[in-house]
């Protein structure tokens, strides 16, 4: 538990938390709103099979890269100014401060995205209802994937800083963040179609992104099968994380 104090007190005096996490809230509710207001220009030819509340919740797709490179910072600063040598003085078997980390950046971006994706929900449905594309809060599976996309985020956190922990430099963590976040959806364009399609399900961002969708995508995985094969993707890394920090020094 003094593991977890000591990050959050870390996690709180530097500034780049705050405007990652500020951005995050901005990208989610004005990007949301944003492209609710495009699809209200462009209605669907087909009502019955469209997803509002995944277009009031697309600012979570950007928004993304924002607490991606959080999760990144989180780890790499204290390398950058030295810090972690201190850190792992305090704290020599060293993986408790992984899992501090952890406990912290989740809850910090689980606790910031929730009101920010129930705003940006209200308000994309508000726009999305001047062409009767709105949908309830009460109708199958609007809570879902409201919820299910703070829960994206705060995995997506983690996966940042398990691969922070894995690089230790902010500039090869962030374009790892990028690479496996956006990476594979593009190297499936090389893949025969059948092929793409399926491979694509599987890929991290696509997987993480079902729990998102309110209605069903025969192009993903259930919602919550996705997302439980990007909490193996973040697990997987953090675990190499973990290992990395163990075997190597400060």
């Amino acid at each position: 538990m003094s593991v977890v104090r000591a990050e959050l007190t870390k996690f709180r005096s530097v500034s780049s938390t705050g405007w990652s996490l500020l951005s995050a809230v901005t990208l989610i509710v004005g990007f949301g709103i944003l492209y609710s207001m495009v699809r209200v220009t462009r209605p669907p030819a087909d009502p019955a099979g469209f997803d509002s509340v995944g277009v009031s919740l697309s600012g979570v797709q950007v928004a993304q890269l924002a607490v991606g490179v959080l999760g990144v910072l989180v780890m790499t600063n204290e390398y950058a100014n030295g810090l972690i040598r201190t850190t792992f003085a305090a704290v020599p078997r060293r993986v408790p401060v992984l899992w501090g980390k952890a406990v912290v950046l989740a809850a910090a971006v689980f606790t910031l995205s929730l009101p920010a994706v129930f705003g940006a929900f209200f308000a994309g449905q508000s726009v999305l209802s001047a062409e009767h594309l709105d949908m309830s809060l009460g109708q199958r599976g609007a809570v879902q994937a409201v919820v299910g996309a703070a829960l994206y985020l705060s995995v997506v956190a983690l996966l940042g800083l398990g691969l922070g922990a894995i690089l230790r430099r902010t500039a090869g963590g962030v374009a790892a963040v990028i690479g496996v976040l956006f990476g594979p959806q593009m190297l499936t364009g090389f893949l025969p179609t059948e092929l793409a399609d399926d491979v694509y399900r599987w890929l991290p961002s696509p997987a993480g992104l079902a729990i998102t969708t309110a209605r069903p995508d025969s192009t993903l995985l259930s919602p919550w099968a996705g997302f439980a094969v990007f909490l193996l993707y973040a697990a997987i890394v953090l675990a190499l994380g973990a290992w990395c920090l163990r075997r190597r020094d400060a």
